[in-house]
């Protein structure tokens, strides 16, 4: 069964998952016992052991009568192009099948409750300029009220933290990578819908699988078990994952075969803009 691009399995470095997204799939209510006064963040380098999200090892193969294999969604169209684009782009520990990229030496990477909130804050900044495009441009309309927006859920968030840990949600400024990002995303949605797509696609997608594992990593390292809203999703989020799969499917039959690949040659950015926010984790 063909993986997913934002799913990986093996022991990974946690620093590999600042380079390439990472799977993982973990969900809950934020919770925990709130840290004694002056408490100060544990750091600690870490190794995750991670299984494939939504692998034969933790999913049953969809079936029809008769027994037949019926195709999951993101094997369907174009979407499955855009995964199998993104898969090339990570390691083959992270991706046994279809990883082509090298290994990046192993780094020790030490996370803390600062970089963590700044990394939440720069995530922010992207989303809320990709959810206000969705909002405001009509060509992107069947992509409202998609299920996994994350701006509402961060907002909540970056409070938990000033109420919990007293600390002040950090500035983000121009240079930041989170406004640099989102600069670029608003950009592409006015002058190439297929590249914008490429991004919107990497960027909610990713957070779904790997962002989920690290979400998981960081809240027992740093935030006593708590986890955040923004790893919890109103509704079922596959379910979502495959509305919005069909939806680029949809909307890229009308493409030409030139804005489709600039749509699949753009997703090494959208990697490198989202692994730059994500290495504020250890800043």
């Amino acid at each position: 069964q063909a993986q997913d691009p934002h799913q990986c399995s093996k022991k990974t470095n946690i620093k590999m998952f600042l380079h390439k997204r990472l799977p993982g799939a973990v969900s809950g209510q934020r919770g925990g016992s709130l840290p004694p006064a002056g408490r100060v963040a544990r750091r600690s380098r870490a190794v995750l052991s991670v299984k494939a999200f939504g692998s034969a090892a933790t999913q049953p193969a969809s079936e029809a009568e008769g027994g037949k294999r019926v195709k999951p969604e993101k094997e369907k169209g174009f979407i499955n192009k855009m995964r199998m684009v993104a898969m090339k782009l990570h390691t083959k520990e992270q991706a046994p099948k279809e990883g082509e990229q090298p290994a990046p030496p192993p780094r020790p990477f030490v996370p803390t409750r600062e970089g963590y909130l700044r990394f939440l804050a720069e995530s922010k900044a992207v989303y809320d300029v990709v959810e206000r495009i969705v909002a405001e441009r009509d060509e992107y309309a069947a992509f409202r009220n998609s299920g996994l927006e994350r701006a509402g859920p961060l907002a909540e968030d970056i409070a938990w933290f000033t109420s919990t840990y007293g600390l002040q949600p950090p500035t983000v400024t121009e240079d930041g990578p989170g406004m640099t990002y989102a600069r670029k995303v608003a950009d592409l949605a006015a002058t190439d819908p297929p590249t914008f797509i490429c991004h919107y696609y990497n960027f909610y997608f990713a957070h779904t699988a790997g962002g989920r594992m690290i979400g998981s990593k960081m809240s027992q390292l740093l935030l006593d078990s708590a986890t955040l809203k923004f790893y919890q999703w109103e509704g079922d989020v596959q379910e979502h994952l495959d509305k919005v799969r069909k939806t680029i499917n949809d909307l890229a039959e009308s493409w030409t075969d030139e804005e489709k690949q600039r749509c699949l040659a753009e997703t090494e950015q959208s990697f490198s803009y989202s692994g730059g926010i994500m290495k504020c984790i250890g800043m």
